[in-house]
């Protein structure tokens, strides 16, 4: 019998392998046109005896499962003007990871290809899936626009006086749910929040139909990183991120769904888990837990014929403490039909039913200190008859 190492040959398919590289005795990407389609695959080759190889035929797979994604000339086109030079796996990874900035510098573009591991039951992306893309982008915009110091998004100013950026409210809509293989452009920008705190805005595109399907916007200040207390931006931080700032809104402060969110008690909540306990996993570069960790443990709370039927549409979180991996939560969800179910959006009649639901992250212990307010917006799946 031969060993795996014996093959000469191997191919790993890559939905987002768009880049054409020169045939090489190390790995690199070849494409494959079938009727204006284009198709890659990684090939590592070595040099002893055997092959096996795994590829699509007229669309067809020979082994392995590989999803049919049509790039369309504008996919092809977004990858050229992303890199200058052909992909090969010797080059920086800002040269080919990261994105690139556009409108004179001001907005920073990534695009992303929609993984199996990240999408949910219903074969779409995650809510979870989303945020981690937006912070993925925003750290990409502060790394490639030279400010990066050595914390976790943090600039060279804020490194040197131990300062950390720390998220206090998100909120996120989202029109259509990407699907595996879905090819999305994202665009981050930055701007002032009042005096001391930092707007960053988001939009996600489908890159074949350039229609946007995602809009985001939050709030962050700065916390000092080993003391945890909120600071002001020191004058040199400002005058690092200034030049950066945007007087744009990827959502009209109207819709940004800025009313309060009602504290849930045991007696107002419909739901509560308990022993929610973080992993080690869950926790990020700045030794807490991952913001959009919260959202996994809000959801543990949701009844399962609400997950089953609905869309997750609008979510808005409100951090008010930080959690550490020694906490243990209780998760808290209030659902009720929406006050807006029957009203027009757009002047289009909303024909499908609509639950706005109300969540509370809080430590298990006796003081029952508060970590995330949230609220939900639900659209039925199915239209109302």
């Amino acid at each position: 019998m031969k060993s795996m190492a014996s093959t000469q040959n191997t191919a790993f398919c890559r939905p987002e392998a768009f880049v054409r590289a020169d045939k090489r005795n190390f790995a690199g990407f070849c494409g494959l046109g079938n009727h204006g389609k284009v198709r890659e695959r990684l090939v590592v080759k070595a040099n002893v005896g055997g092959y096996k190889g795994v590829d699509m035929i007229n669309g067809r797979k020979v082994n392995g499962v590989v999803p049919n994604i049509d790039l369309g000339t504008r996919g092809i086109d977004l990858v050229k003007k992303s890199s200058s030079a052909a992909f090969n796996v010797h080059d920086p990874v800002q040269s080919w990871l990261l994105g690139r900035f556009v409108e004179d510098r001001f907005v920073y573009r990534q695009t992303f290809v929609i993984r199996s591991y990240e999408i949910g039951p219903d074969k779409t992306a995650t809510m979870e899936t989303l945020m981690n893309l937006l912070q993925e982008t925003a750290l990409n915009h502060v790394t490639s626009s030279g400010l990066a110091g050595n914390g976790f998004g943090a600039t060279r100013e804020m490194s040197l006086r131990k300062l950390i950026w720390v998220v206090t409210r998100i909120h996120v809509q989202v029109e259509k749910y990407s699907s595996w293989g879905d090819v999305v452009e994202i665009d981050t920008w930055v701007d002032a929040a009042g005096k001391n705190g930092m707007r960053r805005d988001w939009i996600i595109r489908d890159s074949n139909s350039q229609t946007i399907i995602t809009r985001a916007t939050s709030t962050w200040v700065i916390m000092n990183r080993e003391t945890r207390r909120l600071s002001k931006i020191p004058d040199e931080v400002k005058k690092e991120v200034q030049p950066f700032y945007l007087d744009r809104m990827s959502i009209p402060t109207v819709d940004s769904d800025g009313e309060k969110i009602d504290k849930l008690t045991d007696e107002t909540a419909d739901r509560i888990r308990s022993g929610l306990a973080p992993r080690w996993s869950d926790m990020d570069a700045n030794q807490h837990v991952n913001n959009v960790k919260y959202i996994g443990w809000i959801l543990e709370s949701v009844p399962i014929d609400v997950l089953e039927h609905y869309n997750l549409t609008s979510m808005t979180l409100e951090y008010r403490r930080e959690c550490r991996q020694s906490n243990v939560l209780e998760s808290l969800t209030r659902v009720m039909k929406s006050q807006t179910a029957e009203n027009t959006k757009n002047g289009v009649n909303n024909d499908r039913e609509e639950l706005e639901s109300t969540h509370l992250l809080r430590m298990q212990a006796t003081d029952k200190a508060e970590i995330v307010r949230a609220r939900s917006v639900w659209q039925s799946k199915h239209e109302r008859t």
